[in-house]
């Protein structure tokens, strides 16, 4: 996984999470299931990382 890759995904990671408790504190449902599918995309994108590094060894 590169350096930009991982940084990518922790930013979507941070953001998710931001825009999760913006949700939660504002009760906009809308806002916090967007952030929990930033989280779940920023999970995603780890897990294939982690495959194609695996696939390299």
């Amino acid at each position: 996984m590169g350096a930009h890759d991982k940084v990518s995904n922790k930013i979507d990671d941070i953001g998710g999470k931001a825009k999760e408790a913006f949700g939660k504190a504002t009760g906009d449902d809308s806002t916090e299931a967007e952030g929990k599918l930033d989280q779940a995309k920023s999970s995603v994108k780890d897990a294939v990382e982690n495959v194609k590094d695996a696939f390299k060894k």
